[in-house]
């Protein structure tokens, strides 16, 4: 009974504990919670409802009756171009993830048995985002005008389908997985090791005693902020460099674009992740607490930002909480450069959402020092 009633003893001592460690307590809770509902509900492994553009020639009911059927299928959200040129513009931007051309003789070539072609392009970065789709649309040339061909027409179809899918993949030909995982793992890396690093520092100088040094020389919390997070800054170079390293070495992911505007674009994502670790840092007590929230930032940056998931299949809240992440944005960087050869121009939109970024949690990082220094 002794025995027992000194555990209980020791019990009572650390729920009182951890009821007092409020930051851990909610972590506790809030990371179950996260996990059912981002798995739950913001996952999705077959993408429904993807962007395709529609360069329609010739615009006559055939046409009109394969696009609905695509539309139907529920794979593709149509919109609508007035060129080819405009359609592979969209697709080199990441706006659409397809293109259908139709082209001027399409019904004339159909009417006639010939068997006119229809041209689909494929943003096949990211296999897993286009693989349904693709598949889906393989049943239209079978099932798209199955009550168009009636009367004189229906001697169309038996035997061969009368029009074909000509598919091509840009970017990613051959599908392979390596091209749209490597890159990514690039803000991956970046952002686990670095807002973890980040955040720990400053809290280490608080548990050993040292903040309290440093608060008493004449460094400014600006320079402070600077001098901490320069030396990470090198770190996450040496990092990228390895993963672009192996990328070429191992993978043979091409390098279609710039290696310094990555290297800028990498800068900028860097000095954004840094600036939520220093954040984190002024919020935690220790270190323990440090990682608890480096893990609680990097789960939903890991789950909703397209590196494991096609990010266009998930749930329109689901993409909106993704859109304020900068991996989101990063990821889409370092694949548009690295596959697409995009240049500076291509990238503004990304980077501005990067940069944005980074200067609300500088601030937010600026004012939470001066709270700790007062």
């Amino acid at each position: 009974m002794r025995s027992w009633g000194r555990i209980v003893s020791v019990l009572r001592k650390e729920l009182t504990q951890l009821r007092r460690d409020r930051l851990t307590f909610a972590m506790l809770i809030g990371v179950p919670i996260m996990q059912l509902v981002l798995f739950g509900y913001a996952i999705n492994g077959d993408p429904k409802h993807l962007p395709a553009a529609v360069v329609a020639l010739d615009n006559g009911p055939l046409v009109r009756s394969i696009v609905q059927a695509a539309k139907t299928s529920g794979y593709f959200a149509i919109v609508e171009t007035p060129s080819d040129a405009e359609a592979e513009r969209l697709i080199a931007r990441g706006e659409v993830q397809f293109a259908l051309v139709f082209p001027a003789d399409f019904s004339t070539r159909l009417v006639r048995g010939e068997q006119p072609a229809v041209a689909v392009y494929a943003d096949a970065t990211d296999p897993a985002a286009t693989g349904q789709a693709l598949a889906a649309l393989q049943q239209l040339p079978q099932a798209a005008l199955v009550h168009d061909l009636v009367g004189p027409l229906a001697s169309l179809r038996p035997g061969a389908a009368p029009f074909e899918l000509r598919i091509h993949r840009r970017y990613n030909p051959e599908g392979l997985t390596a091209y749209n995982v490597v890159p990514g793992l690039m803000g991956v890396i970046l952002t686990m090791t670095l807002v973890m690093m980040t955040s720990m520092a400053m809290t280490r100088e608080r548990e050993r005693g040292t903040l309290e040094n440093l608060l008493a020389t004449p460094v400014r919390p600006i320079e402070m902020m600077v001098g901490k997070i320069l030396p990470y800054v090198l770190i996450g170079y040496v990092q990228v460099l390895i993963v672009f390293g192996a990328a070429q070495a191992l993978f043979a992911v091409p390098m279609a674009g710039s290696f310094v505007l990555l290297s800028a674009m990498v800068l900028l994502f860097i000095v954004a992740t840094l600036a939520v670790g220093f954040t984190f840092s002024t919020i935690a007590r220790s270190q323990m607490q440090s990682m608890q929230m480096t893990m609680f930032y990097f789960l939903p940056n890991m789950l909703l930002s397209g590196f494991m998931f096609p990010f266009k299949g998930m749930p329109g809240w689901a993409q909106a909480i993704g859109e304020v992440l900068p991996l989101t944005h990063f990821l889409r960087v370092v694949r548009a450069i690295m596959l697409k050869g995009a240049t500076a121009s291509d990238l503004l939109h990304e980077a501005g959402a990067i940069a944005a970024f980074a200067v609300a949690a500088g601030i937010v990082a600026m004012l939470r020092y001066r709270q700790t220094i007062d």
